[in-house]
């Protein structure tokens, strides 16, 4: 197994709050993060976090570890608020801003978070739901906000009245983000908060099935985490001298773990892409700044690879592209390098795992395998009776480490389903090893559908479509795309006979984020089952 360099020694930090003191006291006056036309160093970072944390503990009823969830794109507020939530004492629940009212409701509701910070774009949804939870502390941001005084109060106003993007909404008792930051009163850093194997940060994933479960991530399991993935991109990115754009939402854990732990502790700068969707935005990016490295997921890269204009980038000091959250298809792969010159090195990791296991290395990259694991991590491959399987066999990947997450948030019967009393996680997904250690994920045990890199549970689906009245019965597949790797694919028993696949969609779009959303339906007159009545999908496959 390979070792972390002294150097790189997780142990020299008790707590996250250590990492921000080594960040911006090591890096203060260097470039930390842009987004739009304004640039924040990271000295500024510090102090916004301070007087946010300040105004938590001052103003607010939140105490150290309770929860605070954040309902933002990628922004400026976003560091602003995750550090200084973080030197507060508060556990941390990164949401989906373009959740549903109801995805939103159980995550707020399983967390318990009594606080959130969420863009007013989706404060409709959030009013909708917000009786259902134990919020007590509602901060508002608006899109514009730490931009400058004159580009905030345009991009404020065009946002609600011109581009009319801001639902109505009524939230009583909710307080604006920029108030908070006028507090006069001092942070002062809280004592006996967590630190350790305590709980950090909670990431919410599908788990192995199901709705959403929350991972607990510990300040051991993120500052190691950064500490492995820092050995990988040390080999090809520099400390205190690289630009790398953030088009994928840092709300992700693999996102989350790259741009706001891992490129601050390098003292490197961040280009915060707030809709990745917006192609002509994200070419015009490309085109004007110098950017020497960018992550991205195969979706990305392909609709990249469609643009003419994307031969007009000058890709000279792009030296770094990483590919995860969902597989790297060879040709496409192929095809970036002979365009930008940059090979993208494909990792691989879960949201239990802080999410890093695997990662390509520079110069030795292997198309179609997610590279070796990265240092401090065991892995071992077994059969469906947990039996050990030899070299060149296929197996469930198990994974050892400091990463790994402590368990689900209040979910102990699903946390010993996947984790060992001798700390093996069971990923659920099938993979095979080289001999020299590179990882192919093959296929996966568990039904869950990869969409644009974001996990699909069919149960879930399902569920909302048999909600519909005219609907006797559902079963959900993922369906190969060129585009987003895996579509829906849904299979619908009617009841009603006259049922029709808009009227479905309709009813969809009413509970499901879209990635969720069905791609093709395909009306059955019955559905595959076992003896005990669970549907068989490999038929429906």
């Amino acid at each position: 197994m390979e070792y972390l360099p002294e150097a790189m020694r997780p142990n020299q930090y008790t707590s996250l709050i250590e990492v921000m003191d080594f960040v911006f006291a090591e890096h203060a006056d260097l470039p930390a993060f842009t987004c739009f036309a304004r640039t924040l160093t990271f000295g500024e970072i510090d102090s916004l976090s301070d007087r946010f944390a300040a105004y938590l503990q001052q103003h607010t009823s939140l105490k150290a570890g309770d929860r605070i969830a954040l309902q933002l794109p990628n922004v400026l507020q976003f560091p602003a608020v995750l550090y200084g939530a973080l030197k507060a004492g508060l556990v941390v629940v990164n949401t989906n801003p373009l959740y549903t009212p109801t995805e939103m409701q159980h995550q707020f509701a399983d967390s318990g978070a009594k606080a959130v910070v969420i863009l007013e774009n989706f404060c409709d949804k959030l009013q909708q739901i917000l009786a259902n939870t134990s919020i007590e502390t509602v901060i508002v941001t608006k899109l514009g906000d730490l931009q400058s005084p004159l580009r905030r109060l345009v991009m404020n106003l065009g946002v609600k009245y011109l581009k009319k993007l801001v639902p109505a909404y009524t939230l009583p008792g909710a307080v604006d983000f920029m108030h908070t930051l006028k507090t006069s009163a001092a942070y002062v850093r809280p004592t006996g908060v967590s630190a350790g194997n305590d709980l950090a940060v909670l990431l919410y994933t599908g788990g192995t099935t199901g709705v959403a479960k929350g991972a607990m991530l510990s300040h051991n399991n993120l500052i190691a985490n950064m500490m492995q993935l820092r050995v990988r991109c040390l080999l090809v990115i520099r400390d205190k001298s690289e630009t790398i754009a953030a088009p994928l939402p840092l709300y992700h854990s693999y996102a989350f773990m790259l741009h706001c732990l891992a490129m601050p502790y390098a003292g490197n700068h961040t280009i915060l892409v707030t809709n990745p969707r917006d192609l002509d935005g994200l070419i015009k990016l490309l085109k004007k700044t110098v950017i020497n490295g960018f992550v991205g997921i195969n979706t990305l890269y392909l609709t990249l690879l469609r643009r003419a204009d994307l031969a007009s980038v000058d890709f000279s000091a792009l030296k770094f592209c990483g590919a995860g959250g969902m597989a790297m298809s060879a040709p496409i792969a192929r095809q970036w390098q002979e365009v930008t010159g940059c090979e993208i090195l494909e990792g691989y990791g879960l949201t239990e795992c802080s999410p890093v296991v695997a990662v390509n290395i520079p110069g030795k990259a292997k198309l179609g395998t997610v590279g070796p694991v990265v240092p401090e991590t065991e892995i071992k491959l077994v059969d469906d009776a947990g039996r050990e399987v030899g070299e060149g066999e296929r197996g469930e990947l198990c994974i050892r480490g400091p990463q790994v997450m402590l368990g689900y948030w209040q979910q102990e019967a699903a946390t010993r389903e996947v984790l060992t009393t001798d700390g093996w996680f069971h990923t659920g997904d099938y993979a095979e090893i080289d001999a020299d250690g590179y990882i192919s994920i093959v296929d996966r045990k568990k039904d869950m559908v990869l969409v644009s890199g974001f996990n699909v549970y069919p149960s879930e689906v399902e569920a909302c479509v048999n909600e519909h009245p005219g609907v006797l019965d559902s079963a959900v597949i993922g369906v190969p795309n060129e585009q987003t790797g895996e579509a829906i694919k849904l299979f619908v028993v009617r009841k009603d006979p006259n049922l029709t696949a808009p009227q479905i969609i309709e009813h969809c779009k009413k509970h499901l984020t879209a990635y969720k959303m069905p791609r093709e339906i395909q009306f059955v007159d019955d559905l595959p089952k076992s003896n005990v009545g669970k549907v068989i999908r490999r038929e429906l496959r």
